[in-house]
């Protein structure tokens, strides 16, 4: 497959994994490696323009105006890829003279003048400027067409070339301006060149993770290929056209994607409002059936998920029984196991919550439901401590903070420890066994609810909430309804907090939850349990689709570029 016949048959990969991304780099190199356009035998050969280069260089070294740059010979090994007979290899120091913006001071910096170019002027057009109201030298003047080349900052983000084209301004530094000897460089093609060896000059930055720079004289030894320049401009050309292509395919795809973006909102706003179980089934099977037309993209599930928690706390994902003990019944077994509880000394009294309003009920419950304070549902609400106490890789406990909490149960890849003495002090508050729910209520995780699932005792840190729960509240259906939207949406409402945002222990007391009658609850959990198994396999198979399709477009990319 030649590279045109990989353009013609584009829409077949049109669905591949950052496909356009992929595209627009092997256009580049398809560029730069000779192979995007026909070659002319009646070109100038590029061994001429090299020849010229060396002469302009020299020219301007013995008239003093640039200094002689360390490039050394081109070595065999430095060659990364092969180039057409007619083509030349060229240092970049050979080709340019490169000229270090202004070390400008942050107290230099004012609100009018000439604009002063920064990294992030050169990758972002939005990214507001500083200004230069002082006369400053010559040499850190830029105008249009101006070629620059970024050489330091975060890599993927700030290194490449680019042409210059908003007006008079200022080169800061870790910018150079690229002044070319002579002619034998179009600049749209020097900057493709450039910017496909953007690896490699990353590979010879040094610095912090986050920021890394490339000296000017590694850069100068970095080589480019110089094509005769009529083929120069036959490339510039072909490229513009193929990057045309490729903005139209990633204007479909930004189309495509929304159309399913808005038909699987509808199909989901079906699910939400079906008035009975019968009618939720259909809409199910519906998406069921269409589910390659509804969704593109693993992560696109989650609002599926989303929705089947939202049913199940509405009522609507089961069908209602006749014969199930109503939840104004289950209230008050709850209320007399709790009863019992305190006369037993096992939990504290606690005071009682104010009774419900009416404006404060989001939505009408089927008929034996009914609208509860989670601190009156529940056997015990409390938190950690309050206090961090002293904690390391070994100890007697085992102490779990927020980053422990996982949907799935407790991560203890990271576990600190507690001594014996400590423990005891926390644990005589918060005492959490296996099936208890574990709530996080401080920090960017708030929200985050798991089961239980350690066997033993532990210490907890107050960034994680203990809620114990009755023998008549089933503890996977209190887990699901946290984890529903409705109720997510409660605890942010008007979460308290700057730094750091926390649910605080009375709002988690005076919650509202929809109180399912006992054996509702279990039919309830069977059919989310069942519907998100279901997720699992549908958001595998696009997992799968995706992986799949992205080694087909390497492979095809791979094979086009190898020619």
């Amino acid at each position: 497959m030649n590279h045109e016949t990989f353009f013609e048959n584009l829409e077949l990969l049109a669905d591949a994994p950052n496909v356009v991304q992929k595209l627009r780099e092997m256009i580049l190199q398809l560029a730069v490696q000779g192979k995007l356009v026909p070659h002319n035998q009646n070109d100038k050969q590029a061994l001429i323009q090299l020849e010229n280069l060396k002469i302009e260089k020299k020219r301007l070294i013995k008239e003093n105006k640039i200094r002689k740059s360390k490039t050394s010979p081109i070595k065999p090994e430095e060659i990364p890829f092969q180039i057409p007979d007619n083509w030349e290899w060229v240092k970049i120091g050979e080709a340019m003279n490169l000229i270090n913006g202004r070390a400008f001071k942050p107290v230099e910096w004012t609100s009018s003048g000439l604009p002063i170019i920064r990294i992030q002027n050169l990758n972002n057009p939005e990214a507001p400027f500083n200004f230069c109201d002082f006369e400053v030298d010559e040499k850190f003047h830029v105008r249009n067409s101006d070629f620059l080349i970024s050489w330091s900052g975060t890599p993927g983000t700030s290194f490449g070339a680019f042409i210059w084209n908003r007006g008079h301004a200022i080169l800061n530094q870790h910018i150079f301006r690229a002044d070319l000897f002579g002619e034998e460089y179009n600049n749209d093609y020097l900057k493709f060149a450039i910017n496909s060896r953007l690896d490699e000059m990353i590979a010879q930055a040094h610095g912090a993770v986050g920021l890394k720079h490339i000296t000017k004289g590694k850069l100068e030894n970095l080589i480019l290929p110089l094509p005769p320049f009529e083929e120069q401009k036959r490339i510039v050309a072909k490229v513009d056209q193929l990057m045309a292509l490729c903005d139209q395919l990633e204007a479909r795809q930004h189309e495509k994607h929304e159309k399913r973006i808005l038909l699987n909102n509808a199909a989901l706003d079906k699910l939400l409002t079906a008035p009975t179980p019968g009618e939720f089934a259909q809409h199910w099977q519906r998406i069921c059936d269409n589910f390659d037309l509804l969704y593109d993209a693993p992560e696109t599930v989650g609002q599926l998920r989303q929705a089947i928690l939202q049913l199940a706390v509405q009522g609507k994902l089961v069908a209602q029984d006749e014969g199930d003990e109503p939840a104004s019944v289950l209230l008050e077994e709850i209320n007399n196991e709790k009863e019992q509880l305190i006369k037993d000394k096992k939990i504290s009294k606690v005071k009682l919550f104010p009774p419900i309003k009416e404006n404060e009920i989001s939505y009408k419950l089927p008929d034996k439901w009914m609208w509860v304070r989670l601190g009156d549902a529940l056997l015990k609400i409390t938190d950690g401590t309050h206090h961090s106490p002293p904690n390391g890789p070994k100890g007697e406990f085992k102490y779990i903070t927020a980053k422990n909490i996982k949907s799935k149960g407790i991560n203890l890849s990271n576990i600190t420890y507690v001594s014996a003495k400590v423990h005891e002090e926390i644990y005589n508050r918060c005492d959490p066994e296996p099936g208890n729910i574990l709530y996080i209520k401080d920090g960017a995780t708030t929200g985050i609810v798991t089961i239980n699932d350690l066997n033993e005792q532990f210490s907890m840190l107050s960034s994680v909430a203990l809620l114990k729960n009755p023998s008549k509240i089933y503890n996977r259906y209190l887990l699901y309804v946290l984890k529903s939207p409705y109720f997510y949406s409660l605890m942010r409402d008007d979460m308290s907090g700057v730094a750091i945002t926390r649910v605080t222990l009375t709002k988690l007391n005076r919650a509202l939850i929809p109180l399912a009658p006992f054996e509702e609850q279990k039919r309830i959990v069977a059919k989310v349990d069942q519907l998100m198994a279901l997720c699992d396999e549908l958001e595998a198979g696009l997992v799968q689709a995706q992986t799949d399709g992205g080694k087909l477009m390497e492979a095809v990319v791979h094979y086009v570029l190898a020619e």
